[in-house]
């Protein structure tokens, strides 16, 4: 089994990269292969909105996000980490994950996502939300933990004195991992659910 990992502080030795640490110890000691991203201080371009992934069945702009899609679509789950800016996700997060998930040329239903968010003071649940709904939206279940998946702490390795929040994230990967095996099992048992072509309906005639 394989887990995405995408870090979305400019920081890649930071509070988020600790909570992620967390929850790769326990994937990794029962042999799960951890792929991770650093959004680090990379240029990443949002998404313009010109469907050329519609033809080209990547993102035509490029960098790094038709590599992230190849791994995401080889992937059992994913797990997004972001700091939180102005109470939500940092822009660049957001760019990469409305690009990724606009132009990931396969079926996401049934991989497992997580979301972990980390802030001095406030703004980490409506992060939290935010992070949430690329996955609501791709039919993918949400593992959850114990509570909202919230680090504090401003500097570097502050998030190391939550101890509360760092449990949050080993029981996150823990529920992640049941998660995925189950929908493994389930899988191979019965396949996917059954789908329908897509209808969109629009609000304005």
């Amino acid at each position: 089994m394989k887990v995405l990992m995408i870090n979305g502080s400019p920081r890649t030795d930071g509070n988020c990269a600790r909570l992620l640490d967390e929850a790769t110890q326990i994937f990794t000691s029962e042999g799960v292969e951890v792929v991770r991203y650093d959004v680090g201080t990379k240029d990443i371009r949002g998404c313009i909105a010109c469907g050329g992934c519609a033809q080209k069945g990547e993102c035509v702009l490029g960098g790094d996000v038709p590599a992230l899609a190849k791994e995401l679509a080889s992937s059992d789950g994913m797990i997004v980490a972001s700091p939180v800016y102005y109470a939500s996700p940092n822009g660049s997060v957001i760019a990469l994950l409305d690009r990724l998930f606009m132009s990931a040329n396969c079926d996401l239903r049934m991989k497992v996502g997580a979301s972990f968010a980390v802030a001095r003071r406030a703004g980490t649940v409506a992060s939290f939300d935010v992070l949430n709904k690329y996955y609501t939206i791709n039919q993918m279940p949400i593992a959850s933990g114990r509570y909202w998946n919230n680090g504090f702490g401003r500097g570097k390795g502050e998030v190391l004195g939550d101890e509360e929040g760092l449990q949050n994230a080993r029981f996150v990967a823990r529920n992640m991992l049941f998660l995925m095996r189950s929908i493994a099992l389930g899988k191979e048992k019965y396949g996917l659910p059954n789908t329908e072509t897509v209808k969109r309906t629009n609000y304005i005639r």
